[in-house]
């Protein structure tokens, strides 16, 4: 059990990482283009921030669950990330002239968090 949690968690980095990368991409190339501006940028934008949730509950469940220690500032990154989530949604409505760059530079930063997480996890 704790083996395939363990595979989940690790395979699920790797749709928070790319996810993100392509949301803040797009968000960015939207900026530039309008024609790249649908409502499927914002929906996937969502999905891969949520992925951020699932990430981080399938590292807390493998944690406190199945009691798999975690390295050392793992879980910071991870958190780090949920945190990152939460101040680009609050900050939409005073940012609504740069929704995109917002989005797009928030995207990436999470990616970047999702890499850092990975490298230290492996160590």
């Amino acid at each position: 059990m704790i083996a395939s949690l363990l595979a989940i968690h690790e395979g699920w980095a790797w749709v928070v990482i790319i996810g993100n990368g392509m949301a803040g991409l797009w968000a960015l190339a939207a900026l530039r283009w309008p024609t790249l501006r649908t409502r499927a940028l914002w929906w996937f934008t969502v999905f891969v921030e949520l992925a951020v949730f699932v990430q981080v509950g399938l590292g807390v469940g493998l944690v406190a669950g199945k009691g798999v220690p975690a390295p050392k500032f793992h879980m910071l990154y991870g958190f780090v990330a949920i945190i990152a989530v939460g101040i680009i949604y609050s900050y939409r409505q005073q940012l609504r002239h740069r929704l995109y760059l917002l989005y797009g530079l928030g995207g990436l930063f999470i990616m970047g968090l999702g890499i850092r997480a990975m490298l230290v996890g492996k160590t």
